[in-house]
């Protein structure tokens, strides 16, 4: 049920080794992560198309070799405490969470224009990675494109389509991509919603949800999870809902 988003929320510096380590040490047994593509394709997590905002780097990640990457700063940003955590790759997380028993939500983040590629080859990583270990990592994306290409990659692994709003045509979309799951902004989702994909044979996910009357609402809709950047607020209910 609880989803610690970006690794530990606000707590850390997200998308890193630190952030998962943050949030696993506050009772959280599932992460939420963004996973893209550096331009000689390694799998590694970011948040953003662009470095700046999290890391010491200029311009688009996606358009840098992992060499450079590994070099940057993305810690730095969040204190002094962090200076020097490296950007992880997909190989580093899965490592942490193989040990250590957790799950994991790989959202798939692909710099535009190569959406299909990356949903391809974070697909394909993942199931290599996650061979024969359980729960396997549910892939998650905004992206169709990605999604499709993620099922076609490594049909085996669950999928889920994030939503920030419901277009036309997005259930239809769920079902054909054989989703397990769909995960909703918190303000879309309400009970007739959940009920309709539990009738469907698929989970009712939703992000972010942080403040107490949000989890309330999302309780009584009957969701099945939440991912929350309030590791440490809910530290306690999560340990307790192992």
């Amino acid at each position: 049920f609880w989803i610690a988003h970006r690794g530990a929320g606000r707590r850390a510096p997200e998308n890193t080794l630190a952030a998962f380590r943050e949030g696993a040490a506050q009772g959280f047994r599932m992460f939420e992560c963004d996973v893209k593509l550096s331009a000689d394709d390694v799998a590694f997590l970011l948040h953003d198309s662009a470095l700046e905002r999290t890391t010491s780097g200029l311009g688009t990640a996606g358009e840098r070799p992992w060499v450079a990457l590994s070099q940057l700063d993305a810690g730095s940003w969040h204190g002094a405490r962090h200076a020097g955590e490296p950007l992880p790759t997909l190989l580093a997380i899965a490592r942490f969470v193989l040990a250590n028993g957790l799950a994991v939500n790989l959202e798939i983040k692909p710099t535009p224009g190569v959406e299909t590629r990356t949903g391809d080859l974070v697909a394909c990583a993942a199931a290599q990675l996650w061979a024969g270990s359980a729960p396997a990592p549910l892939l998650s994306s905004f992206e169709v494109l990605a999604l499709e290409a993620a099922a076609a990659a490594a049909p085996g692994l669950p999928r889920a389509l994030l939503l920030e709003e419901l277009p036309t045509g997005w259930f239809e979309t769920a079902r054909r991509l054989a989703c397990r799951a769909v995960v909703t902004h918190h303000s879309l989702m309400d009970a007739a919603l959940a009920r309709r994909l539990h009738q469907a044979g698929m989970r009712a996910l939703v992000y972010t949800v942080n403040d107490r009357a949000d989890l309330a609402a999302m309780r009584a809709a009957g969701v099945d999870g939440v991912i929350t950047d309030e590791v440490e607020r809910y530290a306690d209910e999560a340990r307790a809902a192992r």
